[in-house]
């Protein structure tokens, strides 16, 4: 496995040799014999260069994952105080990701400079295994019961809408009045605003991001967290609507799997993130 992914990432067989102080006849022996022992083809040899099969690439970032996580178990072993180290996979909401954490991690990769980061960006349900991911930031009403979370914060929840769309199309008094209304709505969340009440409009997307705008020029009445519209409410740019029908908050939750329970990698995260959010919301600081 250190071989086969010595080669993928150096490129050649020569160069991952001399990075090992091998011979590049042992090396690709050594990968040959890996391709045999699996019985699947993992890299397509050409005279110019290597190229991984579709079994390889998914096979090289397991290996990747795996020889961290022995490097990690043999540091550990041998100090008690080991520093985290290899490669952290995490996953964060795109508009909150974005806006209150991505800001954090150059101060988290100074405390830990000897983990290697490779974050995505996403707000759709992930697979953690499926995905290689180690540990992720979520808002939700409620997650898997499969996962282990640590619940950050919760933000609440608003319905707002400019005042041109609200000359135009009337102030909701109830929920109920919201049938005759256009709502701008998220793709990933329920076609429901608030007490079981269907709405129906002419703009759906999965971007808080573009909801928000979309709410800022009028199309419509958004339901969104206060993380994205505290500034614009603040302003008047947004005028927050249904006020004495206050929604369900989000939960803002740092998640992974049951098995990662004793990474030191993960915990090093969890344990940052929860540390950064504890105290006042960010949205509501000066």
């Amino acid at each position: 496995m250190q071989t086969f992914v010595a080669v993928v990432e150096a490129g050649s067989f020569a160069r991952a040799a001399d990075q090992l102080r091998i011979s590049t006849t042992s090396a690709s022996r050594l990968v040959s014999e890996l391709e045999n022992h699996i019985g699947a083809r993992l890299l397509q040899r050409t005279t110019r260069r290597l190229v991984l099969t579709e079994t390889g690439s998914a096979y090289f970032e397991r290996c990747r994952q795996i020889l961290s996580d022995v490097e990690e178990a043999e540091s550990l072993a041998a100090e008690a105080d080991a520093q985290p180290k290899g490669l952290l996979r995490i996953s964060l909401p795109q508009s909150f990701g974005l806006r209150h954490v991505a800001p954090m991690i150059p101060d988290f990769c100074a405390r830990h400079p000897a983990l290697q980061l490779d974050i995505s960006f996403s707000d759709k349900a992930i697979e953690f295994v499926e995905e290689g991911v180690d540990v992720a930031v979520r808002i939700a009403f409620e997650l898997k019961e499969s996962l282990v979370a640590r619940r950050l914060m919760t933000v609440p929840v608003v319905a707002c809408a400019s005042e041109f769309y609200l000359g135009r199309s009337g102030l909701p008094k109830t929920p109920a009045d919201l049938k005759s209304h256009d709502c701008l709505q998220y793709s990933y969340a329920s076609s429901q605003f608030l007490e079981n009440i269907p709405v129906s409009g002419n703009f759906r997307t999965n971007s808080g991001d573009m909801i928000r705008l979309a709410a800022l020029a009028g199309q419509g009445i958004a339901m969104l967290p206060l993380f994205l519209v505290a500034d614009d409410l603040r302003s008047g740019n947004l005028r927050r609507v249904l006020e004495d029908h206050p929604f369900p908050g989000l939960g803002v939750y740092v998640v992974y799997l049951e098995s990662a329970r004793r990474s030191a990698r993960i915990k090093a995260f969890v344990d940052y993130v929860s540390e950064r959010f504890s105290g006042q919301a960010p949205w509501d600081r000066a």
